[in-house]
């Protein structure tokens, strides 16, 4: 056992062998751009050590059953092109192993290394949880920054899903006007499991799910960057999970930005237990 390094379910499942596993975990503790409270390069290995107070039952199945391997942590040093090549090679190496990659951030920018390998392999849609939009083009004269992740997506020619926007700058309100982004933006967000399709009727079989957790409410996350008012709680995520995995085949996912709180334990399993049944629905809708 690699006991230099967290896993996830370390305590329950130990560690489970690459080609035995449907999903890898890789952790990229990247903190280059963030552009108000810091801390997200100590994310990963937070989610990893909290998973470990995990009951591998996740209320309906043991998605652990599955296998679900970590790997080492992506090299964050360097310039962004440089990092996004490794992450990008990570995911393609757990996509060639038939395994659906989770990523673990780290600032929202660890998506486009995902997305990149992801594109390659046919039609992909992108579904974001979020605060915020990410549709500017350059923050803070870097194309790279956590609030252009989601231009870049666009970049790629990957159709966006939005869920939980309530803070946009001029600019992403004109761009998202012209390209008809859909989604559910904070103050439309569902009181009860949504009964008809959540997604639109054209939308790519195979999508990502990027889950920025400024997207839930500061209430209950406030371990994050940039927390706004107004987000999701959790049975209202869940809801929003759910339906996306009966809808379409989740192929890939992240939960980036937390940024955690000394002496604050509920963010880091928040998160652990977020991504834990993630790979429940997976499972289950497969």
């Amino acid at each position: 056992m690699r006991d230099e390094q967290p896993l996830f379910l370390k305590d329950e499942i130990g560690d489970m062998p690459a080609a035995a596993s449907l999903f890898h975990v890789i952790p990229v503790p990247w903190e280059a751009t963030v552009s108000y409270g810091g801390g997200t390069a100590l994310g990963p290995a937070a989610i990893l050590g909290a998973s470990s107070q995990l009951e591998v039952w996740d209320g309906h199945s043991i998605p652990a059953e599955k296998g679900i391997h970590t790997t080492a942590p992506v090299d964050c040093s360097g310039n962004p092109e440089a990092v996004l090549e490794r992450i990008e090679r990570a995911t393609a190496a757990a996509l060639a192993a038939h395994a659906v990659p989770v990523l673990l951030g780290g600032e929202h920018t660890v998506t486009l290394g995902a997305l990149r390998a992801l594109a390659a392999a046919g039609p992909l849609g992108v579904i974001q949880f979020d605060a915020h939009a990410d549709l500017r083009d350059t923050y803070e004269e870097s194309p790279y920054s956590h609030a252009c992740v989601m231009h870049r997506a666009l970049d790629l020619g990957l159709p966006l899903f939005q869920i939980g926007i309530r803070s946009l700058s001029p600019a992403e309100v004109k761009l998202r006007r012209e390209l008809s982004v859909p989604g559910i933006d904070g103050p439309d967000l569902p009181l009860a499991p949504p009964r008809e399709p959540l997604l639109p009727s054209d939308f790519p079989d195979n999508v990502y799910v990027t889950f920025d957790v400024d997207g839930l409410d500061p209430s209950l996350m406030p371990a994050t960057g940039t927390p706004e008012p107004g987000g999701l709680f959790w049975h209202q995520a869940m809801w929003l999970l759910e339906a996306i995995a009966r809808e379409r085949n989740i192929v890939g996912f992240d939960v980036v930005e937390l940024a955690p709180i000394a002496s604050l334990h509920s963010p880091q399993f928040i998160c652990a237990r977020l991504t834990y049944n993630l790979m429940g629905m997976i499972t289950r809708n497969r």
